[in-house]
């Protein structure tokens, strides 16, 4: 078995895995109740993960879940919430003003670390 057979293995496994969302349904349900003005951006399958969406709630928070490509569609449907194709949208600005001060409070928490 060659490199490439193991990593093709690999990623059958994780598209099996996401194909079903047994786990990810509930988790995304769960998400978007305990968040505020939840969007999701769907980005598309690359070499290594299936399709995936991003849920952005109104302060910017966000995370990401493999779904595939059925489970892209289901979105809106089940969870109520708007859908965007992150390719035509792009990402929404507050989501990286939300890592920039995730940045920034890690940096400062460090730097008080380091003083004590």
């Amino acid at each position: 078995m060659g490199l490439l057979d193991r990593i093709r293995r690999v990623t059958a496994g994780r598209r099996d895995v996401s194909a079903g969302s047994g786990t990810e349904a509930p988790y995304l349900r769960e998400w978007v109740r305990a968040h505020a003005g939840v969007e999701a951006f769907v980005e598309p399958e690359t070499t290594v993960t299936d399709v995936t969406v991003v849920l952005v709630a109104a302060d910017g928070e966000w995370t990401r879940r493999i779904v595939g490509e059925r489970g892209a569609r289901r979105l809106s449907r089940d969870l109520k919430i708007p859908v965007y194709d992150v390719g035509r949208t792009g990402y929404p600005q507050r989501m990286r003003d939300y890592d920039a001060r995730r940045r920034i409070e890690r940096t400062r928490a460090t730097e008080r670390e380091l003083d004590e």
